[in-house]
Parts: structure tokens; sequence; C-alpha cells
């Protein structure tokens, strides 16, 4: 499963609202069933560009995967998962 780019807008409007990062991840999970969220540190994202800044300190990363290792990718058409952070 893919991730449109009107999917990725409501994920990050999603976190925009949500109180925490971690209440936005469960929203997005049950959202979009069965394409992932997860929350990493921003730290472990260094050097990578967010598809989506949301506010100054809230970022959505994509993914993608081959099956076997996982990718930070800026086409939403390539990936299976999003990342939330916040600094």
């Amino acid at each position: 499963m893919t991730i449109s780019p009107e999917q990725l807008t409501e994920a990050a409007s999603i976190l925009g609202e949500s109180p925490t990062v971690r209440a936005a991840a469960a929203v997005i999970r049950e959202r979009f069933a069965p394409l992932r969220a997860l929350v990493l540190d921003t730290f472990d994202l260094r050097g990578e560009q967010p598809a989506v800044q949301v506010g100054t300190d809230r970022a959505i990363y994509l993914m993608s995967t081959d099956g076997h290792c996982w990718t930070v990718t800026n086409e939403p058409q390539r990936a299976s998962a999003f990342v939330l952070t916040q600094n």
C-alpha cells in the first residue's frame, strides 16, 4: 500500500491538531490502516528532509521498504509508513 498526497495532507493536519505526537500516531494508524505510523526522535533522522514540516517543531517523514530494509523517501507513492517527530 502507498500513501496518497491527500493522506499525507490529512496526516499533517492530524499531527498539527493532536496534543502529542504519540496521540497523532494512534489516530493516523487507525485512520490509515494498514499503513504504519511510528514516532522517532528527530536525532534518528538527522540529515534527512521531512516530507512535511508541521509548525516549528513537528514533522512527518515517509518510509519505504523493499520487504527487508526501510529507507526515507519524499515520494508518497513509494511510502508505506509515516514517521512522526517533535523537536
